[in-house]
């Protein structure tokens, strides 16, 4: 039977002018009392350390903690949690309680796995990243619990917990593992730009910082701020769009959201209590994979230059999340893209992962940026490569050092090249290896001041937080606020605030409510996701008819419907690699398409920029033929058009990426774009609860051959499509219901043509 670890006994301790302390009483900590102030003795030698003190600065303090530390504890520091669901049977890794599973043990859905006890203890594991979570007071007590029981290891550091996104709806389900349950719903990071608005970016971060803090977050694993050059990059949807000056401006105010605390709950320099460390990325931009593809995969491995336009992809972090508006000054970490940036490195000629050129992370990051906080590098970049392409796991994203390195020898070059964390690694020996490794290289006291160097790095990110007075949470306080009528009310109008109205035939739109509407039921065949896990079949209406009833009466026959609404998505393509076009003796390569009808891809580059010898070194796609998998969208617009028979027919748009329109742009009397909404905001946006004003964040291509055409490196390089209505629908355009607008935004955003 598991033994239950009951709800942590937390103590808390006033200082008149000073911080609340609290503390567990089970953990050992003691309070030590010196001029007329309560201190914790974290490590429990009856003694004040600098590091206990909190009347020090957090880099006094850090740097008298990094010397007290062992080797062994850096490393751990260092270090990641794998993916952590809470209870454990609601993630990917199996979780075990006691020897059980979580359903056998009889477990509370708070308490510490085994896996999690282990690595906090044997593996000084204090960055834990955080997926689903049952409700936000399981988050909370099971918050209580951990940081109970690191509190009483030894030096008593907490715990930083992390987070992907977890307050969007679709565009980034890819990687929002957690998300869900309980908290406000707000637009992707595309949604957010679209608003061209960057103080909803600020409202958002300072919203999402408070529910992140309730739940026990402290950092967030993001912004994504990746120029999105290539149209075809299936993480498109989840940066701020192509344009340099709009993702730097929306960055800035994400970041200063996050970051800052003010009134009571600031500490110093704007950190405090509603904090959370933000980690941009991906430095130093990973928005012109060749062709489009993405570095997940060795076949997307290359980032490139064609535009020779390497320099423009720094700005969202040199303007934006460098150079704040408010007193946290700069982003907390900063996280490397997996790419290869081909042929860039001026000093050293490495082809070699951006994490592990000491070029793009000493020279041009720290050298050059002044950036000297974290860099952690993306997830799982020290194992050895799949020995399947297309596969993610099992296999590391190791680009450019594939051979001659063992994993240890990898982390060596990694720390050398000015990294501090390993994202997604959760074993020290490699770590310890490569001390070793350096030591014999440069001897003791040089490998042990880089540790020391990175250790105080990691550890500012928490002192600033006021995590080492008081880590704990107060379970009531926690539930009143994630998810508030406040918060939630606050990513509802954002949300409105994100539709980009392209098309509106004769005003079509808004619509009276309580017409007839008929809505055709979308079919997609089985596949598989980008991970490679099959995904089912759909055939079923793609909105919930519950909510439409709410607004209109919904019929299943057309000549009885006042409107047509059609839910359609942008074009879902391949990856840009084919296992069958290798099997059959193909090269694997294969286009990536924004149409959704067959495409060949005519256009293609005869010659790659890049390849490796290793695989493929022409890479090129020409002539070759694809087809998305929801080419069923295109049909059901079409169809629905000839059904209704002259009647309005109005299509919702879920964009991920850029889409080839033209197809059926003539068969929809209004189109309305979303990057990720609730379906109640859509329907008060198509009844006119609200008006749209969003703007298009990107340019939509005219046809594929401009997509091929375009450079990968380049913003605003393609053709646009120009609509029946002879409306281009190129960066910064949007329709409210007077027409096209034209205000402050497209002023100072406007048209900027390569």
């Amino acid at each position: 039977m598991h033994k239950h670890q009951d709800d942590v006994l937390i103590r808390y301790v006033n200082n008149s002018g000073g911080p609340t302390l609290g503390y567990s009483e089970s953990s050992g900590v003691r309070i030590l009392y010196q001029d007329g102030f309560a201190f914790k003795d974290l490590n429990k030698d009856g003694l004040l350390d600098k590091y206990e003190d909190w009347r020090l600065s957090p880099e006094e303090r850090a740097k008298d903690l990094a010397s007290k530390m062992t080797i062994e504890q850096i490393a751990g520091l260092m270090l990641y949690s794998s993916h952590q669901a809470i209870p454990g049977n609601l993630g990917w890794n199996s979780a075990t309680y006691s020897g059980k599973s979580f359903e056998e043990s009889g477990a509370l859905p708070y308490d510490l796995s085994d896996q999690q006890r282990v690595f906090l203890s044997d593996d000084h594991i204090r960055h834990v990243l955080i997926t689903k979570v049952g409700s936000p007071e399981i988050a909370a007590r099971w918050n209580n619990l951990l940081q109970s029981f690191i509190e009483s290891q030894a030096l008593g550091i907490p715990a930083n917990n992390s987070s992907d996104p977890r307050h969007g709806m679709d565009a980034s389900t890819e990687f929002k593992v957690g998300g869900g349950g309980h908290i406000s719903v707000w637009p992707e990071s595309m949604g957010l730009a679209a608003t061209f608005d960057p103080e909803i970016a600020r409202k958002f971060g300072e919203v999402a910082s408070q529910e992140y803090r309730a739940l026990g977050l402290t950092t967030a694993l993001s912004p994504q701020v990746d120029i999105a050059t290539d149209p075809r990059w299936f993480r498109f949807g989840m940066t701020f769009g192509e344009d340099p000056q709009l993702a730097a401006d929306m960055a800035r105010a994400y970041i200063d959201g996050f970051q800052t605390s003010e009134g009571e709950a600031e500490i110093a320099d704007g950190w405090g209590y509603d904090s959370v460390n933000a980690m941009v990325k991906h430095w130093p931009g990973g928005g012109s994979g060749e062709a489009g593809r993405d570095a997940h995969f060795g076949y997307g491995k290359y980032a490139v230059y064609p535009g020779n336009n390497f320099d423009q992809h720094l700005i969202p972090f040199t303007e934006g999340a460098f150079r704040l508006s408010g007193k946290t000054g700069q982003v907390s970490a900063v996280m490397p893209y997996y790419t290869i940036s081909y042929d860039q490195d001026k000093k050293n000629g490495e082809n070699v992962g951006n994490s592990y050129s000491s070029y793009i992370i000493n020279d041009l990051l720290r050298d050059k940026a002044g950036y000297d906080g974290v860099v952690c590098t993306d997830w799982g970049i020290t194992s050895d490569e799949s020995q399947d392409i297309t596969k993610l796991f099992p296999g590391g994203r190791c680009w450019g050092v594939e051979e001659g390195y063992t994993v240890a020898q990898r982390h060596y070059k990694l720390l050398m090249a000015g990294v501090d964390q390993f994202g997604g690694n959760d074993q020290a020996g490699p770590i310890i290896e490569a001390y070793d490794i350096g030591v014999k290289e440069h001897g003791e006291a040089f490998l042990r001041k880089r540790f020391e160097q990175s250790a105080v790095r990691l550890l500012k990110n928490i002192f600033r937080l006021g995590l080492f007075e008081n880590p704990y949470l107060q379970i009531d306080k926690s539930v009143a606020k994630v998810g508030s009528d406040e918060f939630v009310s606050a990513g509802y109008e954002a949300q409105l605030k994100s539709f980009v109205l392209l098309k509106n035939d004769n005003q079509v739109l808004p619509l009276q409510r309580q017409k007839t509407v008929f809505i055709p039921k979308r079919r997609l065949p089985a596949g598989t996701d980008w991970i490679g896990m099959p995904t089912p079949a759909i055939d079923d209406y793609p909105v919930n008819l519950d909510t439409v009833k709410q607004y209109f009466q919904v019929t299943d026959q057309p000549d009885e419907a006042d409107y047509a609404l059609v839910f359609i998505e942008s074009p879902r393509s391949t990856m840009g690699y084919s296992k069958a076009d290798a099997e059959a003796g193909g090269n694997g390569y294969v286009p990536i398409s924004l149409q959704y009808a067959p495409y060949t891809a005519e256009y293609a580059r005869e010659t790659s920029m890049a390849g490796d010898a290793r695989d493929i070194l022409n890479r090129s796609y020409r002539g070759k033929t694809v087809t998305v998998s929801n080419a069923g969208d295109l049909d059901m617009v079409i169809q629905t058009k000839q059904l209704m028979k002259g009647k309005p027919v109005i299509v919702s748009l879920l964009l991920s990426n850029p889409a080839v329109v033209g197809e059926f742009e003539g068969n929809a009397d209004a189109i309305l774009a979303n990057f990720g909404a609730q379906e109640q905001a859509i329907m008060d946006i198509l009844t006119g609860a609200a008006e749209p004003g969003g703007l298009l964040p990107f340019q939509m291509p005219a046809h594929m051959k401009t997509v091929e055409e375009q450079l990968e490196d380049v913003p605003h390089d393609m053709e646009v499509y120009i609509d029946s209505a002879g409306h281009a629908y190129d960066f910064a355009y949007g329709l409210d219901w007077s027409g096209v607008i034209r205000d402050a935004r497209t002023a100072k955003y406007g048209k900027k043509m390569a």
